[in-house]
Formats: C-alpha cells, structure tokens, sequence
C-alpha cells in the first residue's frame, strides 16, 4: 500500500473513470524490474495469508482466499492510483499482483504439507520464549533500518531536530508558531566521547532484546555474534550505496566509531549471563541514553549531500520506506521493552497474590 499511493500527494479527479484501466490495452512500455516487483511485492502477503489459513483450519480454502484478497487489494490500490497524477494504474500491474499472491500462497500450502514450517516452530520452540513475536519483528527489521544514511553509524532515532524543522514549516504564517518552543542555543555536533556511547549503545540495544527472548548461554552467544556481524556489514553496504562499493568501509577510519563498535562487542560479551527481565530492563535504559545522546546533538553536517545521493535510488530506499524504518525503529522498541516489563510485573504481582491466597486459605486441602 506504501509503495502503490507514494508519494501520497496532488490528488485530484482527472475526469476519468476511476477502473478505466482494466481494459484499457496493454502498455507499450514496461521494464523487468517492474513486472518482478509487482509479482514479489505481493507474494509475502499470499504467503502469510495462506498460513493463517492453514493454521485456523481453512486448509482447503488457503489458497482461494490469498489470491483473492490479493487480488481485491490490488485492485483498490490501482484504482486509488486514477486519483494521482504522477502514478499510472495498470491492469498489467493488477495482473502481476494477484499472481504474485496467488504463488505465495502456494509457496505457504507446500512448505506446511513438506512440513518445513514446521520445523520452524521447533526451531523457534527450542531457540526462544513463547511471548518472542515482538522481539522477532524487532530483529528481523533492525538490519533493514540500518540501510539509511546515519549521522553515527548505528544510531537510530535521531529525529528531533528534523521533527523540529518539519513541524516550524508545518505552523509557518499561522498564530501556532509562537507555541513552538525555542531553544536558547543551536545543537551542537556529538563530542567524540558521546559519539563513541551511542554507537555500542546501538549494538548493544538489540542484542538485549535477543536476549530478553533466547533459551540457553550457547544460543545467545551464537546470536550475539550473528548480530555484531549483522550490524558491521549492514554499515558498510548502507556506505557502500551511498558512496559507492569503494567507500564501503570509511566509517571505520574514525576512531570513536571504532571504539563504539569494540565497546558494543565487550557489552555484548558482559551481558551474555543476565536474566531475561533484566536484559529487557537494561535494554530500556540504553535506549533512553543513547536516544537522549542523539537528539541533543545537530546532524553532520555532510548528511544532507548524503541523503541526496541516496535519494537518486530507486529500488534500494523504496520510496522513503527504508528512512522511516531508520527514524521510528527504536521508538517502536522502546515501546515493546515497556510493554514487555510491564507485563512481566503483571504476572508477577498474579503470582504473588496466588501464592498469598494459597498460604491464608484456612480450608484443608484436598485429600
């Protein structure tokens, strides 16, 4: 839906019907790349679709039902696009959708009769704590959120003083504007110290999350691993298509980003023994410092050339998309640490009240 209504601007009638496009003759012109993003772009969610279905008991009718709410999405998103000037509905495109939904949906019905998926939630039933979904979504976007030009390589989230700008543009020439709190000084660029805290602190927040969810030393150490290696060479391909593959690894020639990624490594190891609570409650508390050491602090100055570059891609950024996972995603696992420790306080509280009302229970107990 992201990708279809981009960039969500200039809509107006254009004094045609809004399903001409259905039959309207095929395009003249069209590319691989569009026909292959229009056939994926839909097949995760026939994929997904499918295995709810199969999971609540609507195995025969998986299928059907994927393709066709793949396909009636499809159609209201080409439709919606007749109300857009700068995009061009297609029934090429509406085609390529359903069937992209429609081998999701396949793909889903044969891994659950190979017994793949299966095999996943043993996987997952071995690896992890049952309450894990948050935590899994977390990790699994983590890498595609560092895809976006950073100030500081790891440091999600710094996004107060483009809020700031964007919301003075937003109240310009309206009485609002006055409301807008002033800062007595102007953001000052991160001291090399500060620098050097954020970028372990960015490391570091993930892998507590992991471990807030991983069974067993063994794994964790596996994972944390796997994460450091994740978060190295997600840097240097988002360097790398900014700059270019010869650029991939000149964020390393600064000093307090390379001692931030060693401090985030000698983090990771000291952690590795605390319980699940505690590592969700100190992940909670990296975020808030990292996110307060970055938002106090201006941008680099060379970002703005940065994000340019970055701009003139277009399979890469998807439409803006990679950017918002890049601002939001620590804010959404701030969100998810809070809810996590609250919960378990939940539980722990119902746990303590039972045991008080079984330790004051003047009746026998049962024979």
């Amino acid at each position: 839906m992201y990708a279809s209504l981009y960039p969500f601007t200039d809509w107006r009638d254009q004094g045609l019907s809004p399903l001409t496009f259905i039959n309207a003759p095929l395009p003249h012109y069209w590319t691989g790349f569009d026909a292959g993003i229009n056939l994926l772009g839909y097949a995760p969610l026939g994929f997904l679709l499918a295995l709810a279905a199969h999971r609540s008991g609507r195995a025969s009718y998986a299928i059907s039902i994927a393709a066709l709410v793949s396909a009636l999405l499809s159609l209201s998103m080409e439709t919606l696009q007749s109300y857009m000037p700068s995009r061009v509905p297609s029934n090429v495109d509406l085609a390529l959708n359903a069937l992209g939904g429609w081998l999701g949906a396949c793909s889903a019905s044969l891994l659950e009769k190979m017994g793949v998926l299966q095999r996943w939630n043993d996987f997952r039933t071995r690896w992890f704590a049952l309450d894990a979904r948050g935590a899994l979504v977390l990790l699994a976007l983590w890498p595609g959120a560092l895809l976006f030009p950073l100030s500081v390589p790891l440091g999600l989230g710094q996004v107060f003083e483009r809020l700031e700008l964007l919301l003075a543009d937003a109240l310009q020439d309206t009485p609002f504007l006055d409301w807008l709190p002033v800062r007595d000084i102007e953001l000052q660029p991160m001291l090399p110290g500060a620098e050097m805290v954020a970028v372990a602190l960015g490391g570091l927040i993930p892998c507590l999350i992991g471990y807030g969810v991983i069974r067993g030393l063994g794994r964790r150490a596996m994972f944390m691993l796997l994460l450091f290696l994740s978060g190295v060479l997600f840097t240097a391909l988002s360097a790398a298509l900014s700059y270019g593959p010869d650029h991939a690894w000149v964020w390393l020639d600064s000093p307090p980003v390379r001692a931030g990624f060693m401090g985030a490594a000698l983090l990771m190891l000291a952690t590795l023994w605390v319980p699940h609570r505690v590592a969700v409650a100190l992940a909670l508390l990296a975020l808030a410092v990292q996110l307060t050491l970055l938002n106090q602090a201006a941008e680099n100055p060379y970002l703005a050339q940065t994000l340019q570059i970055w701009e003139q891609g277009r399979f890469i950024r998807f439409n803006g998309l990679a950017q918002w996972l890049g601002w939001l995603w620590p804010f959404a696992a701030l969100g998810y640490v809070l809810l996590r420790l609250s919960e378990s306080e939940v539980r722990e509280l119902s746990s303590t009240d039972e045991t008080l009302k079984s330790t004051h229970d003047p009746r026998p107990p049962p024979a």
